[in-house]
């Protein structure tokens, strides 16, 4: 009979079994200096969002996503899918950034400003124990049955957890309608805007879904970024991590007194480390690690476990720093390089990249204009034996402001623009505007080979761009 495979002892992953079960954790807080400065920025940042599109910069929310207008607005600047090289160059921008802050900072992303963590941290969590208790009593609660106190807290929470997804459902939405839109179609009937109660039902469920539900596995399950870590990060990098050569050998109280009367004869006295293998900064982690396994991919660098430990430390007249924010390399006795050739790239890189960016922002045109002959036309001779080419141009005004459009002919001689209708085309902000336009040109002044004709473009009387056609002329012409 074959000998039965021994049962693995180790963990897949700090929220699953090695079924793949999920394993409910139930984090204490603990309020230490950097958990105030986390709750600081954290309400700061919810603030932010949440203002960002009522707040109005030339006339449009501060940062507004109009995909059926296909318009995206950031802080008075908007871009069109004609801005492609902007846009391309802006998100180039953002994705360097993240490398940049990464290998300095490590994940201080997501332990500070990921609204995953924010929001689970300082709104969800935060309700979940003033309604259910402490995380003793809701896990003693949760493994019990059903009761009538346990059903009441739940449904509670629930209801509250959901009014919350709802508003910050709508809040999200609004980047992309707009308030104005969102409280006009609030007070009408669904159906006369089903698609908008469809997106808001199916918004308020996810994220019901993710902060009441799914919570810490977002972060260790189906973010990538964790799994990103180990290219974007290297032994300098800032981490939290705990110091093994002033912890170890650890050992509880009873473990130290008891020792204490132990001699080794090898070795001489039995030592112990500064932990004092009190599980603190296990109990306080929100994605369930053990930080002194070291440096794992669900750590989300959020300084729990830290203010943890230094509440300890202070209660046995221990120095702070256990735990702490560090790098590999110090870990292991070694010098922090800050001056390194990754940074040295992307700081570089990112420097390029701004530069374009803000010199494509600076010299864009206030006007998009694209000339092309009329569908189905060649050229015509007028009666004063002028060639004419009718052409169709499609505008947009980049502007705030809307503008009144002009073309005026520089050459050749003689040359004229009349746009079809014989009006001047006023041109709302950010709108499109297509109409068609005749230019005619005296033969006699043309020259042989090409016929091209050029004119200035003006918005309220400013020539803004100067813009050339070549026209169709007969084949006989000199």
């Amino acid at each position: 009979m074959a000998n039965p495979i021994p049962k693995a002892t180790e963990e897949v992953l700090s929220t699953l079994d090695l079924s793949g079960n999920r394993k409910w954790i139930y984090p204490t807080p603990s309020h230490g200096r950097f958990w105030r400065a986390r709750l600081v920025v954290g309400w700061v940042l919810i603030a932010f969002f949440v203002a960002l599109p009522w707040i109005e910069l030339k006339g449009r929310p501060a940062v507004f996503l109009d995909l059926a207008r296909r318009e995206f607005t950031f802080f008075g600047l908007t871009l069109h899918p004609t801005d492609t090289v902007i846009l391309m160059v802006f998100l180039l921008t953002i994705l360097v950034s993240i490398f940049f802050v990464t290998a300095l900072f490590g994940r201080v992303w997501c332990g500070w400003a990921c609204p995953q963590t924010v929001y689970l941290e300082f709104v969800y969590r935060p309700i979940e124990r003033l309604i259910e208790g402490k995380e003793s009593q809701r896990k003693r609660r949760d493994q019990g049955p059903w009761s009538w106190d346990k059903t009441w807290r739940k449904w509670a929470k629930l209801s509250i957890f959901a009014a919350i997804s709802l508003f910050l459902a709508h809040t999200f939405v609004a980047y992309f309608a707009g308030w104005e839109n969102l409280l006009h179609w609030m007070s009408r009937s669904p159906m006369e805007a089903p698609g908008y109660f469809f997106m808001m039902a199916l918004t308020t469920g996810l994220i019901l879904f993710d902060f009441g539900y799914f919570r810490e596995q977002m972060c260790t399950l189906a973010c990538p970024y964790a799994r990103l870590q180990s290219v974007l990060m290297d032994e300098d990098s800032l981490i939290v991590s705990y110091d093994r050569s002033r912890g170890e050998k650890r050992g509880t109280y009873r473990e130290r007194k008891k020792a204490d009367k132990v001699l080794d004869l090898d070795d001489g006295e039995i030592t112990f480390g500064d932990c004092i293998d009190c599980g603190a900064c296990v109990r306080t982690c929100p994605t369930g690690i053990d930080i002194r396994d070291g440096l794992q991919m669900e750590c989300v660098s959020c300084t729990q476990c830290v203010d943890a430990c230094d509440y300890i430390m202070d209660s046995i007249n221990k120095p702070r720093g256990l735990i702490r924010y560090t790098s590999e390399n110090v870990i292991d006795g070694n010098k922090t390089r800050v001056a390194r050739p990754r940074l040295f790239m992307y700081a570089a890189l990112l420097l390029g990249l701004i530069t374009i960016f803000v010199s494509l922002v600076a010299t864009r045109a206030p006007l998009e204009l694209d000339v092309h002959r009329a569908s189905g036309t060649t050229y015509n001779i007028t009666a004063d034996d002028d060639l004419a080419n009718r052409m169709s141009l499609r505008l947009r005004n980049r502007t705030a402001e809307p503008a009144e459009l002009r073309l005026v002919p520089t050459s050749p001689q003689g040359a004229q623009v009349r746009i079809v209708g014989d009006q001047q085309p006023l041109l709302p902000p950010g709108e499109i505007v297509r109409f068609e336009a005749w230019i005619t040109v005296p033969q006699d002044v043309l020259g042989p080979g090409a016929a091209i004709a050029e004119f200035d473009v003006l918005l309220d009387g400013e020539v803004v761009d100067t813009h050339s056609v070549r026209l169709l002329r007969p084949q006989n012409s000199p």
